[in-house]
């Protein structure tokens, strides 16, 4: 295929579906199921075709609020509350633009496969909002070209600097947890993780790190453990922290799922929780208030998150500018009745 021309003063502008085909040397009806993400394109000429897009910087016009115009919302997995909050967050600013909300699971796979991008992509929806899950960066640049708005809620990983990103405070939120526990008198103080490849379960631990650095207390690489953000993961973590010879007096959790399986664990060695072992979650979601003892935990704002993201994807749905491409939010320590100071000797 004739290499690609560049960009010159003759070519500015928005270009035409001819003008693309003449310079990627295919025909204008090759290049519209490009753009429309039809699946009986090879995929040599497609990525060259996309190549050609991007470097011509061309955009399919939209309109928002059309009939059937949509958001689509993808998560790893739906689970229980916290998929709720993002839920609720996202429809309710999608509503106050007449738009749908579309929602799908990915079967706890982080990264959706071919058939779901496909499928996406011929509902042509005015923006994609993935939570706790992410695009590879073939598929974001397909929305990309594509002129469908991508936005990362609770981002596991970096999109790209083009792609905007809402967060919790997660550093700022495993410090307070930790400090917390440090304050009471804890110096035995486990972290009960997620999956350290996670940003946010990365960003908590870096927290209860400085809040021990801080507190003059030693890190103890025998007091982690990595695991799922499921209550079974904290529960598989508490049991085998439980049994060391110097077991932990107090356990910061990476959420309030892990933290409940902590409690789990906790009950089954015959102590209590909090004269025995001192428990601190992350979430701050219902099951916290509601559980016995009410949980000691960080509130991070899902819902706020999530209406963020749904705001930030129709305001580039409409071609608007955004203030910031990464935004996080403030969190804050909750106490209830999970954490108290260490038996004494």
């Amino acid at each position: 295929m004739p290499p690609a021309e560049k960009p010159n003063a003759a070519s500015r502008g928005r270009p035409t579906l001819a003008r693309i085909a003449q310079l990627a040397g295919v025909s204008v009806p090759t290049v519209s199921k490009v753009v429309n993400g039809r699946a009986d394109v090879g995929p040599e000429t497609r990525e060259h075709v996309e190549r050609i897009l991007r470097e011509h910087g061309y955009r399919p016009l939209r309109k928002l609020g059309a009939p059937g115009a949509h958001v689509e919302l993808v998560f790893h997995a739906l689970e229980g509350v916290y998929d709720t909050e993002v839920i609720n967050g996202v429809e309710s600013v999608a509503s106050e633009h007449g738009l749908a909300l579309v929602v799908s699971q990915l079967g706890h796979q982080f990264t959706p496969d071919a058939l779901w991008m496909e499928r996406v992509l011929s509902r042509r929806p005015a923006g994609v909002i993935s939570a706790f899950s992410g695009l590879d960066r073939e598929q974001r640049m397909q929305l990309r070209d594509r002129g469908i708005a991508y936005v990362v809620v609770d981002p596991t990983e970096d999109p790209g600097p083009e792609f905007p990103t809402v967060a919790a405070h997660n550093w700022m939120g495993g410090l307070a947890a930790a400090r917390h526990l440090l304050e009471l008198g804890h110096r035995r103080v486990a972290a009960v993780t997620g999956p350290m490849w996670a940003l946010p379960a990365r960003a908590r631990f870096d927290g209860y790190c400085a809040a021990l650095e801080r507190a003059g207390v030693p890190f103890d690489a025998r007091l982690v453990g990595e695991d799922d953000f499921l209550p079974r993961g904290g529960l598989a973590q508490a049991r085998r922290l439980l049994r060391l010879p110097d077991p932990p007096t107090a356990f910061v959790a990476g959420n309030d799922g892990q933290a409940l399986g902590v409690c789990q664990a906790v009950h089954e060695a015959g102590l209590r929780v909090p004269q025995d072992v001192s428990v601190v979650g992350f979430d701050d979601l219902a099951l916290a208030e509601s559980h016995v003892p009410p949980l000691t935990t960080v509130h991070q704002p899902v819902r706020q998150m999530a209406a963020t993201a749904a705001g930030i994807a129709v305001r580039l749905a409409a071609g608007k500018p955004v203030e910031r491409m990464r935004v996080e939010l403030p969190v804050r320590l909750v106490e209830r009745a999970s954490a108290a100071p260490p038996p004494s000797s």
